[in-house]
């Protein structure tokens, strides 16, 4: 892991001393969850094009949230994710409600990365309280945390739901600040979404970002307090 200096670029050396923070709040998609496993298990179906699907349905997921917070039609995480598989079908040229409806309901059960479980349970067992802050609805991440064996690991989800808007409006951070009581500063925001630790850092959270793939540093307001290679390493970083 590394620190990050006022630009969010990576600074040879550890944080000169643990991070101390009341809470921790996790995205889940891309953080927690594998976004990719859906596609994964049913590659057979999809082909070795299946990373690439995977891609694409993802990245339409998260260009079809930004738009329609920008132009205020909110529909909830669900229904945008199968408006973004829809694209990527049209785009593949599959025509396969079949695949379709497994995509979507394999979707629910996402695999959580190897490192999350043991991570999560340092936390937990030293005190801090944990819980995702999400665009996902309620129900699918119930659903989620469920699946992956972590909902006695993590306090209820906090959903963009409650405010009708998606990441990174500044509103789903004041959102995580009301539901846990407690100040910006004191909560430590962990997202593999580099531009989502930017923007929790612009809004005051003690963001850390998750780089698991070597991506360059983002070029927007805020910086990350520390950049990690994997969720696993959020304990040490908080001296755990």
């Amino acid at each position: 892991m590394v620190r990050a200096d006022g630009k969010g670029i990576p600074v040879e050396g550890p944080l000169t001393a643990a991070l101390d923070v009341d809470a921790v709040l996790f995205d889940a998609y891309g953080t927690l969850f594998d976004v990719a496993s859906a596609a994964q298990r049913n590659s057979a179906r999809l082909g070795e094009r299946w990373p690439a699907f995977a891609e694409l349905w993802r990245r339409k997921q998260l260009e079809y949230t930004w738009l329609r917070s920008l132009t205020g039609h909110y529909v909830d995480f669900w229904h945008v994710t199968g408006e973004s598989l829809d694209y990527a079908m049209r785009s593949f040229r599959l025509d396969n409600p079949g695949l379709r409806a497994a995509l979507m309901e394999q979707y629910l059960n996402l695999d959580a990365y190897a490192d999350v479980p043991e991570a999560l349970a340092r936390l937990r067992g030293a005190g801090k309280r944990t819980a995702l802050l999400s665009n996902g609805s309620p129900s699918m991440l119930i659903a989620a945390t469920n699946g992956a064996r972590l909902s006695g690991l993590l306090d209820p989800p906090i959903s963009v739901d409650a405010v009708q808007v998606f990441k990174p409006h500044p509103r789903v951070y004041q959102l995580a600040v009301d539901r846990l009581a407690t100040p910006a500063e004191r909560i430590c925001f962990v997202s593999a979404n580099g531009w989502d630790a930017w923007c929790g850092a612009a809004f005051g959270l003690r963001a850390v970002w998750v780089n698991r793939g070597g991506a360059p540093t983002e070029g927007l307001p805020g910086a990350p307090t520390a950049i990690v290679s994997g969720v696993g390493d959020v304990p040490t970083l908080l001296g755990l």
